[in-house]
């Protein structure tokens, strides 16, 4: 079985970036004994989990990035570490990174700015196909990784589950559709990402979140991803019991993002519907 998904099936920006990232892991792969190295020197992991469950409140996972391929530049003069601090002290629980640099502008070193100006757990967000990538995620701080499954075979999804929880990580899996759910699910996934952009249109829908919420094992905590652009939005996923959200470009389009990012962080979180 392949390790990722069918090239032909992927729509064509997401594709695009496969092909980069096979590129970069070429690059890794001579530097293991180094990477390996530094991940047992890095510091213990902080608990995403924990973070996002702790309070009455949807927890915020707040995204550091300059652009991204759908809205182009949001915040090119993207201060990490200033960010960073701003958003914890705005109340969010966590913090979302992008490091790719070909299609996002971000780094393994705004990863790294992040994390010491907070002490806040750290997602790096990037798109990750090869074990060497968790191992380098975790080589420069990283508490959690990113696990898209639309890009991964079933294998290789719970291969690299297993190499995250090895490192002391967590593993967002991230999921749009019932299909991809189910995979993510029966990886034995605790931690789901539903992502209410539609890669190929890129189109977003919160009722991505809300249709698909009923068939999550008790459990399982979930973040929304996507769309979500103001208080309203986060209480209609609030009011269903999602527990976590994950804004980028509603916070760094605003003109305080610190402001924005209180706002959203502040909105009850209910039972889950099917509870």
């Amino acid at each position: 079985m392949p390790e990722t998904q069918d090239r032909d099936s992927l729509p064509s920006i997401l594709a695009k970036i496969v092909e980069t990232k096979r590129a970069e892991i070429s690059e890794l792969s001579r530097d293991v004994p180094r990477l390996e190295a530094a991940a047992e020197r890095a510091p213990a992991t902080r608990d995403l989990i924990g973070a996002l469950r702790a309070g009455p409140t949807v927890s915020l996972i707040a995204e550091c990035k300059r652009r991204s391929p759908g809205a182009g530049d949001i915040r090119a003069d993207l201060d990490t570490p200033l960010l960073a601090r701003a958003y914890e002290s705005a109340g969010a629980a966590a913090l979302s990174v992008l490091t790719d640099a070909t299609y996002f502008g971000g780094s393994l070193e705004d990863l790294r700015k992040a994390r010491a100006a907070t002490s806040l757990p750290v997602l790096r967000k990037d798109f990750t196909l090869d074990p060497i990538q968790v191992v380098e995620a975790r080589a420069s701080g990283a508490d959690a990784v990113l696990l898209i499954v639309r890009i991964l075979s079933d294998v290789r999804l719970r291969r690299l589950l297993a190499d995250a929880e090895a490192l002391g990580m967590t593993a967002l899996v991230e999921t749009h559709d019932a299909t991809e759910l189910g995979r993510a699910i029966e990886a034995g996934a605790s931690l789901i990402g539903i992502n209410n952009r539609d890669l190929a249109t890129f189109t977003t829908d919160l009722h991505t979140t809300l249709g698909l919420l009923e068939q999550v094992p008790d459990g399982v905590v979930i973040v929304s991803e996507s769309g979500i652009r103001n208080a309203d939005d986060v209480a209609r996923l609030g009011d269903v019991g999602v527990d976590a959200i994950l804004v980028g470009e509603a916070l760094l389009k605003a003109d305080d993002p610190s402001a924005a990012a209180r706002e959203l962080a502040r909105v009850p979180r209910g039972p889950r519907a099917h509870d």
